[in-house]
């Protein structure tokens, strides 16, 4: 798996938190770098944390599962861009809240992060290298993240649901490409 095959996937991961960003620049009257700073550096620090935890639980049980792990990650990548879809075309409104507390950034960084530990897992079962990847979804996701922020504070929620449209469509594509890859049937 090559670079712009992981940055794509960080892409697609981030934009949880790129849409929770949007939220939280909505809700603050102001917008600081600090809030900016805030924002990517906790949802950066748990999109590279969960990767690499789901890869020290993938490498565990790889043996296992070796024969079927194309399988799997097209169907873990399948499931998160599904829901993904599924979140953003079900109408529900993400809550504002302008709260930027060590105890809320944790919680939101966890919630749009759980994701990634799947995606670590599928890492595992394609022996990608762990810590360079997830450097890259890690900064990918800061990036985006203090960016929604500002966009946030600019825009509005105009662009929130296309964002997690389009995190979902390109996960489920990178899953579809992973399966084709190993079927032999795509050959990049």
């Amino acid at each position: 798996m090559g670079f712009w095959d992981v940055f794509l996937i960080g892409v697609g991961l981030s934009m949880d938190a790129f849409a929770v960003s949007i939220c939280k620049g909505l809700s603050v009257r102001k917008v600081r770098p600090r809030h900016a700073l805030l924002a990517g550096g906790w949802f950066g620090l748990f999109q590279f944390l969960m990767p690499v935890l789901g890869y020290v639980l993938g490498v565990r049980f790889q043996d296992l599962i070796a024969s079927v792990d194309h399988w799997i990650a097209f169907f873990l990548l399948a499931v998160i861009g599904g829901n993904m879809i599924r979140e953003a075309v079900s109408g529900e409104e993400e809550k504002e809240d302008d709260d930027f507390g060590v105890r809320t950034m944790v919680l939101m960084a966890i919630a749009t992060s759980i994701d990634a530990l799947a995606v670590g897992i599928t890492f595992a079962f394609l022996n990608v290298s762990i810590l360079p990847a997830a450097g890259i979804i890690g900064v990918t996701t800061f990036v985006i993240s203090a960016a929604g922020i500002y966009i946030g504070a600019f825009f509005g929620s105009r662009f929130q649901k296309w964002a997690e449209l389009a995190g979902g469509i390109i996960l489920i594509l990178i899953g579809l490409k992973i399966l084709l890859e190993h079927l032999g049937i795509l050959v990049i």
